[in-house]
């Protein structure tokens, strides 16, 4: 739940905050839907939200769920009983609006000066993908190569040796493969960013702060420091890495994961490095919600 005093033209700066990590995909049976525990662990985390929506009397609330709700045979279930809480509709997001949402988040944050921006946005269950020069990218893309569904179906423990790790690369390009091959090669970006908590985590692991007059500091991570990094995670017990700077308690299992993911993602489109933009999803729905609403009041 991210709460946002939000208004047309102004940076949508968060007045409050609350998390609950679920990590839905533990929770999937063999064929893909929700057991009973993860429901009622979706459910408690809505409530937690909720909490503060009412100790903050919000106005206007806007209820998204992504890729691991989308894809559950029993989805709709879970989110009707969802709406039941929060008492309205919730909206489901396709892959593609994940990557366009993104995408237009990270545009506002770096500007049109960015030129060809190219977004990656590694997520639980999904990783998207968006290119483009204006505020609707050209190519947005989705495929189902998250952290927490990589970990889940390949890295069960976590851990793996370098013989492993090479598996689970050969079966996360696979995955990529589809994504990979409609990408427009010849079109290389003028600047690459990465949003989500994994690319964080994954820069101020390895990455570097760089620090520009005017800006604010941010992180930058290379291909070379992210796969000098990915074995030696992986050698790593999970709930050891919590030691590690950048890696927080619920990022351990799933890392490895997503530094797989990350690096096979950067390889097959031949980026060097990422810079890592704070915006996201949420910035995205609240910048195109107030684009589409926010200025009806006056009349233009």
């Amino acid at each position: 739940m991210l709460i946002v005093d939000a208004a047309p033209g102004a940076r949508p700066d968060p007045e409050a905050s609350t998390k609950s990590t679920v990590r839905l995909m533990k929770y999937l049976k063999d064929d893909g839907s929700i057991k009973k525990s993860g429901i009622e662990a979706i459910l408690a985390a809505v409530a937690q939200c909720m909490k503060l929506a009412e100790e903050y009397e919000i106005t206007q609330l806007l209820v998204m769920a992504t890729s691991a709700l989308r894809e559950a045979p029993n989805g709709n279930k879970v989110i009707h009983k969802i709406e039941e809480m929060v008492g309205q509709g919730v909206t489901v997001l396709s892959g593609n609006d994940e990557a366009r949402l993104t995408f237009l988040a990270a545009r506002r944050w770096y500007g049109w000066d960015a030129g060809r921006l190219l977004v990656l946005d590694i997520g639980g269950g999904s990783l998207e993908v968006a290119m483009g020069s204006d505020e609707e990218p050209t190519v947005a893309l989705s495929v189902p190569a998250g952290a927490g569904r990589v970990t889940t179906e390949f890295l069960p423990s976590g851990m793996a040796t370098p013989e492993e790790l090479e598996g689970v690369r050969k079966d996360v390009r696979k995955i990529l493969a589809p994504m990979v091959k409609v990408f427009p090669q010849s079109k290389h970006p003028n600047h690459a960013v990465g949003t989500s908590k994994t690319f964080r985590s994954l820069a101020r692991l390895c990455g570097a702060v760089m620090r520009a007059p005017g800006r604010e500091d941010t992180w930058i991570m290379t291909r070379e420091q992210l796969e000098d990094w990915i074995p030696r995670l992986a050698a790593i017990a999970p709930e050891q890495r919590v030691a590690l700077p950048g890696i927080t308690p619920e990022r351990t299992m799933q890392i490895v994961g997503g530094g797989v993911v990350a690096d096979e993602i950067m390889k097959a489109l031949n980026i060097q490095e990422v810079e890592i933009c704070p915006w996201a999803l949420r910035e995205g729905a609240i910048l195109r919600w107030l684009d589409q609403f926010g200025r009806t009041r006056l009349g233009f």
